[in-house]
């Protein structure tokens, strides 16, 4: 119980990449949004994601789905 209360809480910056998709939880903010680019923040610093066609499927306070084709992360 302890290990699912500590994963719901969890204010750490994730991503998952899984079928052409690119899902981030717990970012800060999206700084710059783009076809070719997005760039979000997470404790003031940045994350920038390059590629081809980038489009948000889906976009909630602290969770963004990107579609498209990744090139590049850049953490």
């Amino acid at each position: 119980m302890n290990r699912l209360k500590k994963f719901i809480n969890s204010k750490e910056l994730e991503f998952y990449y899984k079928n052409n998709k690119l899902n981030f939880i717990n970012y800060d903010e999206i700084v710059f949004l783009g076809n070719d680019k997005i760039i979000l923040l997470k404790n003031n610093k940045t994350i920038t994601i390059k590629g081809d066609n980038l489009s948000l499927l889906k976009l909630l306070e602290s969770e963004i789905l990107i579609d498209g084709i990744i090139k590049q992360i850049e953490l």
